[in-house]
Parts: C-alpha cells; sequence; structure tokens
C-alpha cells in the first residue's frame, strides 16, 4: 500500500510554470497505489516491465475529488494510513520531496495535462504489505477518506 495526494487537473495545459500551476488544478482526492510485490520483484528480475504489477482490477481506489476552494494550501496537508487499525503511514503532504507546483511544472514539460487527468504524488514512509481482508484506512486532512477491504 502506498497512501497518497492525488491532483486533479481541471484545464488543459502544457509547460505550465509552477507559479501558473495551481490555477490548472480543479481538486484533491486521496489515492491508494496498491503492489503486487511478488510479480514486481519477478518482473524486474526478467528485466520485464514491472509496472503491471500496479495494473489489475481495484489496486487504485480513489476518494472523492475536493474541490480546490476548499482545500487553502496542498502542500500542508495530513495524510494517514491504517491497516487493520494500526497505523502504517503517517505525514505531511509539505515532507513530499517536491511540491505540488512542481510536480505540475516537471510533468507539463514533458507531456500536455488534460482535464481529468490524475497526477498520483508519491507516498511517504511506511509502505508494508498488505493481505486478503485487511481493513485498509485512509484520510486526508478533515478532507476524505477511504475504507477498503482487500479481496
Amino acid at each position: 500500500h502506498e497512501v497518497e495526494l492525488g491532483v486533479v487537473i481541471g484545464k488543459k495545459g502544457k509547460d505550465i510554470s509552477k507559479h501558473e500551476a495551481l490555477n490548472y488544478v480543479l481538486g484533491y482526492a486521496l489515492c491508494l497505489d496498491i503492489t503486487a510485490r511478488d510479480i514486481q520483484s519477478e518482473y524486474k528480475k526478467k528485466g520485464w516491465p514491472w509496472g503491471i504489477a500496479k495494473c489489475f482490477d481495484t489496486f487504485a481506489p480513489i476518494s472523492e475529488v475536493v474541490l480546490k476552494d476548499k482545500v487553502s494550501n496542498p502542500n500542508n496537508l495530513d495524510i494517514m494510513l491504517k491497516v487493520n487499525g494500526i497505523v502504517k503511514q503517517n505525514s505531511n503532504t509539505s515532507n513530499m520531496a517536491f511540491s505540488v507546483e512542481q510536480i505540475i511544472e516537471f510533468i507539463s514539460s514533458i507531456m500536455t495535462l488534460e482535464s481529468g487527468d490524475l497526477i498520483m504524488t508519491g507516498t511517504p514512509e511506511g509502505v508494508s504489505e498488505i493481505i486478503k481482508d485487511d481493513i485498509i484506512e485512509a484520510r486526508l486532512s478533515d478532507l476524505c477518506e477511504i475504507k477498503v477491504t482487500v479481496s
């Protein structure tokens, strides 16, 4: 499991400066990025594309979108994840390696961002294994939450 801030793009943009970046945001979401580590390891050893380890049904639960006008600063949001009631990840988006603005600037320098695109910004420390029937609960400040059972 990896809990992440999701940034939902609201309008098309290319080569967006970090100073203009938030003008292209529709809102934010809480995202879970699930990886089948066994498949990832096997594919890495074989030199195969390992991204498929993130591409199975139910591997990316996403909360409802919180419109950006309800978020005063996306770079200062608490983000937390529990597995079976035990906190596994607990941080703040201020600890991200790159700000939301820097991420948008970089990605838009490579590709055009379209309305509805979702950028998953990376995860804090505390990634751990999950198994069938585990209950995952995640929260983004007081804005949104996700609760799922691993199937």
